[in-house]
């Protein structure tokens, strides 16, 4: 998941959540002189975290200054370029605040990062309403041979356009003070659901159906009892593997009850300060507003897309609920349909029985330092790059792997090309979920991208191998196919024209393609290899995880679909007329067959209603892409035949230098359609006899 944070809303576009990066010195020691662009390296000093966060901002307006008093005709490079200047610093600046809010080690770090967050987002909103930068960039003769260029300014000026900037004196001062409550309620949000951390007590008995090591990792209280957090690693797999419904249900309304009541008024608050935004930028919905400037290009689009997606996944759907009700019903006589807090560890249950696949029997070819290799040898030959660890690197915690990424593709081979973190293993205070995204912008001979990953996949300390789930792998490659946008993306000559920097709705299509990778046996045989033994996972095992990895991908559509449908209607209206507890059982008893869950209040931590906001359906729109693209592979040589490198120059490298449509075009030579969509849902009901048991 990539988290595209705009700290003007709907102006300056300037990625703010979950960013790391950067060789920068360990927290604790002191800040080296003139590092610009690591707030990490002045150690856990809020106050130097802020004095950072200053000159970035000092440097910025310095760049606007620039651009102003130019008394010359408007050229691209007086005004172009100390304007992509000037975005630079703020990107960097609320990058690394957002990072330090995010992962600092200290909560009064943590506090500080969100407080210069409001600081950084009122400059960049101050910079989306200044007529006079506006009016200089509208000056800028459009370079007739530079097409990267022509796209960048354009896009720029209808980013202001869209901010509104072309409003009188008074209403540009009140959208000034409505972007402000954005960003403070949506850090608020997010803080609350970091911050919201809940335990469930379990007997042992309880914890029957849980792996050994699991339960090795939770020793008993005195009085026997057990205590779990609804952390990933510790919610995860109760709700895939534990045989007690009780422990299961105790489980499910901690989970979705992590930020409740406290987000419930902040949601609304939001809600209706965006609304507010919308119609004083002259939208009827805010929906409509953020919809604008994307693909979708509408709302109405948008809900003409989410119905043929729909009609296309609601029978494959049924037919998968349809088998598992069957199965489930075998199981526990009586049984008449699954509860919501029970749909996981049934669905784990009938891939057992019909693949002869058990999540559990491959976790010991996936430890994670293992995972880890095998995903960076498959990047560096489907992306044509070396990552080459940097011995040494100074960075937030000494968890931390850091890799430079150099190209080894043709006429650049050899070039340094930009520096990852891995960040992936849960610690105190440490964001809870699974991301990635840019730390340092890229500028062609200027500055180099840097990105990070940010996970919490078990592992990271002594005596503990990481034996990763079959899921777990499939969201490492997602995350690292973010990352690899972003170095690849950030080649160009603009800061602001990034890998991340692309349509909103375009960013997750990368990603999704990257996990098609994990179906292939010759790369994951590559490091699926037995923690004990040294064994490769045997072929028989594969095959039948592939199998049961193809199972439940309609209902896994119709899932996303209930998301992005819950997303789009909480911003499609009035505020005075969203009532969140009626749409969302709505929309999961629309979308979903298993039976509501009363308490059930996951929209008090779905974070991405303040950063995707009504933009949800962006997963879906891009799981469609994804899987065209992967169609376009030659599935017996994904790695080295030519449509890799096709990939990387056609979609990756390109950055945001062109529309995503155009994007897409270049690769596929026409539009995405539904047609790989419906193939790849289809799958299940193709498998080979000899995949799942005979007569299930």
């Amino acid at each position: 998941m990539l988290f595209r944070g705009r700290l003007a809303g709907c102006g300056i576009a300037v990625c703010v959540a979950l960013l790391v990066g950067g060789a920068g010195c360990a927290m604790g020691e002191a800040a080296p002189v003139g590092d610009p662009l690591h707030a990490w390296s002045g150690g856990t000093d809020p106050a130097q975290l802020e004095s950072w966060v200053k000159l970035r901002l000092a440097a910025s307006k310095q760049d606007i200054d620039k651009l102003v008093a130019v008394a010359d005709a408007r050229t691209v490079e007086n005004t172009v370029r100390p304007y992509d200047d000037a975005l630079n610093e703020l990107a960097i600046a609320g990058n690394n605040a957002y990072f330090m809010f995010a992962v600092g080690n200290t909560a009064p770090l943590r506090d500080k990062g969100q407080a210069m967050l409001g600081v950084i987002s009122s400059a960049a909103t101050d910079l989306s309403l200044n007529q006079k930068v506006y009016r200089a960039l509208s000056a800028v003769p459009l370079p007739a041979g530079d097409p990267a260029t022509t796209h960048y300014v354009q896009r720029a000026l209808l980013e202001y356009k869209l901010a509104g900037v072309d409003r009188d004196d008074a209403t540009r001062a009140k959208i000034r003070q409505l972007q402000d409550r954005v960003t403070a309620l949506s850090l608020v949000f997010g803080r609350n659901v970091a911050d919201g951390m809940l335990k469930v007590t379990a007997t042992k008995a309880e914890l029957e159906g849980l792996p050994a090591d699991y339960v090795e990792r939770h020793k008993p209280a005195a009085d026997g009892t057990y205590t779990l957090t609804t952390d990933e690693p510790d919610a995860d797999p109760v709700f895939n593997f534990v045989k007690s419904p009780e422990l299961r249900l105790k489980m499910y309304l901690a989970y979705n009850r992590r930020a409740y009541p406290k987000n419930v008024d902040v949601l609304m608050d939001l809600l209706k300060t965006r609304y507010e935004l919308a119609n004083t930028l002259g939208f009827s919905t805010y929906a409509d507003l953020a919809t604008a400037d994307q693909m979708m290009g509408s709302s109405n689009n948008l809900r003409t897309f989410l119905k043929e997606v729909d009609d296309a996944s609601r029978d494959v759907g049924k037919r998968e609920y349809g088998q598992l009700l069957t199965f489930a019903k075998e199981q526990q006589p009586g049984l008449t349909n699954i509860s919501a807090a029970d749909a996981t560890y049934w669905s784990e249950q009938y891939r057992r029985a019909k693949y002869d696949f058990d999540q559990q029997s491959v976790r010991p070819y996936f430890p994670y330092d293992q995972v880890q290799a095998g995903i960076l040898k498959t990047a560096a030959r489907l992306f044509h790059v070396e990552f080459k660890p940097v011995v040494g690197a100074k960075t937030w915690d000494p968890s931390v792997a850091t890799f430079d990424v150099y190209d080894a593709g043709g006429m650049g081979s050899g070039k340094l090309l930009g520096r990852i973190y891995l960040d992936m293993h849960p610690r105190e205070g440490k964001d809870k979920w699974f991301s990635s995204a840019p730390l340092v912008p890229g500028v062609r001979g200027r500055q180099l991208p840097e990105g990070a990953l940010i996970c919490n996949f078990s592992g990271g300390v002594a005596g503990d191998p990481g034996l990763m789930l079959y899921s777990e792998v499939v969201t490492f490659f997602h995350e690292f196919g973010h990352l690899m946008h972003h170095i690849l993306g950030s080649q160009g000559q603009w800061s602001a024209a990034g890998g991340f920097n692309v349509e909103g709705d375009f960013v997750e299509a990368p990603s999704q393609m990257l996990e098609e990778m994990f179906r292939d046996r010759t790369i994951i045989s590559s490091f699926a290899k037995h923690y004990q033994t040294g064994e490769t996972i045997p072929a028989d095992l594969f095959e039948k995880m592939n199998a049961a990895g193809a199972y439940g991908r309609g209902s896994w559509v119709q899932r996303q679909l209930m998301y992005s449908t819950f997303s789009l209607q909480v911003y499609d209206r009035a505020p005075e007329k969203v009532d969140l507890d009626a749409l969302w059982k709505e929309n999961m008893t629309r979308f979903t067959p298993f039976t509501l869950v009363e308490g059930n209040r996951f929209f008090t931590s779905f974070t991405h209603l303040t950063g995707y906001a009504s933009n949800y359906y962006t997963y879906v729109l891009d799981k469609v892409i994804a899987v065209d693209f992967f169609a376009q592979f030659d599935r017996k040589d994904l790695l080295d035949g030519p449509t890799a490198m096709r990939y990387r120059r056609s979609v990756l490298e390109p950055g945001a230098s062109k529309p995503a449509t155009a994007l897409v075009k270049d690769f596929l030579g026409r539009e995405q359609n539904l047609d790989a969509l419906k193939v790849w849902m289809g799958e299940e009901f193709q498998t080979p006899a000899g995949a799942a048991k005979a007569g299930k």
